[in-house]
């Protein structure tokens, strides 16, 4: 099947590239010539696991092409996805100028029947939007299809092509059975195809998204308790998770959850509850539980250093984008940290093993970019751990001791065993731990 899918961001690169491994010809999209240009030359924009190999071999097989012609792709294409940003506007709603004047092209450009894709994440009743947008240019047959993405970064490829579910929005059997054919490849060992209306799959990513920021805000919350009674979060997460109703996933504690999509998608669906007469009191509260999270190591740290004695000293950071296996550091819990530490007059050194070149976006030559994590080290009177990459879980404590000035560790997400820290003569500050 011909395909085109419009944006070369984190989610149309995983799209496209996708379904070219399944055998169709896919074209990209965008209007980033630098980008288009890169990508034609081998260089990904973003980091992702498997994802470079899978583009080189799919653009050397001659099924995965990058281009900034929007109406030559358009006119090849039976399907075309629109996978452009939808950043959050200072009253938490979905900017959707940029999927419109996507849809107004693509209703300028086609020349024959189309099925046109919403992946970007949406509020309800966009597909409708579109549609409109689309029928103002042209006559033509068009069907408009919602198929939101449950992708998590870090492991986008593994979560496209064994998916838990496919979601598709449709008000048409015609467009309902492409999607069906395009997806059949997927869903080989029995997970579903989940058929609904537009409004419904629309709603339902949201609804995803705010259940797991849920789950996560509840457990942080769960955490601050348990300091002040003296309980410990990793044994109370055992004992609920165990119960069948509740499980183990998104039930750790930490300092909050970032990224392009949860922070963004909650904030969209209080804006969009607000704007139908509700006040969504629950998701308003996970939101709020989350920020608050953020300061939790700041906080932790004046409280051992005192907060007006922190000019001066010198703090290195482990882990800087939102989560392992990525390098994206939007909405990171990183990103408030360290300003918190170079406003009160501190030095930072820095190391995460991917989001070094991103760091440089948010942050001028105040924050020491450290080549490795032992040299982020060196000279620092306190180690505080941001983001749990694997090679953070087993290094040498006690060379991690030699090298600090003074052996104190402020553990974000909880992977080192307090008592071993301990034993090595560590101060250790966990988060909802004795």
């Amino acid at each position: 099947m011909n395909i085109c899918v419009v944006g070369t961001g984190y989610v149309g690169l995983v799209v496209g590239t996708c379904f070219a491994e399944t055998g169709n010809r896919v074209t990209c999209v965008d209007v980033d010539r630098e980008k288009i240009k890169g990508l034609n030359n081998g260089k990904i924009p973003i980091y992702e696991p498997g994802l470079e190999e899978l583009i080189t071999r799919n653009a050397d097989e001659g099924r995965l092409f990058f281009t900034n012609d929007l109406e030559d792709a358009v006119k090849k294409a039976r399907v075309c996805f629109i996978a452009v940003g939808t950043p959050p506007g200072e009253d938490g709603s979905a900017d959707l100028s940029h999927v419109l004047a996507v849809a107004d092209a693509i209703g300028t450009a086609m020349e024959d029947y189309k099925v046109v894709v919403n992946k970007s994440t949406v509020p309800v009743g966009t597909a409708e939007k579109v549609r409109n947008a689309v029928a103002k240019r042209t006559q033509l047959e068009c069907d408009v299809v919602s198929n939101p993405e449950f992708l998590k970064e870090g492991a986008a490829i593994d979560d496209f092509m064994m998916p838990d579910r496919v979601v598709i929005g449709s008000n048409s059997d015609r467009a309902t059975k492409v999607m069906q054919e395009l997806y059949a490849p997927f869903v080989r060992t029995g997970k579903p195809i989940l058929v609904m209306d537009t409004a419904s799959a629309e709603m339902t990513k949201y609804a995803a998204n705010a259940m797991l920021a849920t789950r996560i805000s509840f457990m942080n919350e769960m955490a601050q308790i348990c300091e002040r009674v003296g309980a410990d979060v990793n044994e109370v997460r055992k004992g609920i998770a165990t119960d069948s109703r509740i499980g183990f996933p998104f039930l750790f504690a930490g300092i909050g959850y970032g990224g392009s999509c949860v922070p963004k998608d909650v904030r969209a669906l209080v804006r969009t509850a607000t704007e139908h007469g509700y006040s969504p009191r629950i998701i308003e509260a996970v939101e709020d539980v989350n920020q608050a999270q953020k300061s939790v190591l700041f906080d932790k740290i004046c409280k051992h250093f005192g907060k007006d004695a922190l000019a001066g000293k010198h703090f290195a950071v482990w882990g800087l984008a939102f989560k392992p296996k990525t390098d994206d550091m939007r909405e990171a819990p990183s990103v408030k940290l360290v300003a918190s530490l170079l406003e009160s007059g501190a030095s930072v050194a820095a190391f995460d093993p991917e989001a070094m070149e991103e760091a440089r976006r948010y942050f001028d030559d105040s924050l020491r970019l450290a080549p490795s994590a032992m040299a982020a080290l060196e000279g620092a009177d306190a180690l505080v751990l941001v983001t749990e990459w694997n090679e953070f879980r087993q290094v040498d404590v006690e060379e991690v001791k030699r090298l600090l000035r003074t052996p104190v560790l402020f553990d974000g997400r909880n992977i080192f065993q307090p008592s071993r820290m301990r034993e090595v003569g560590f101060t250790y500050y966990g988060v909802g731990t004795k």
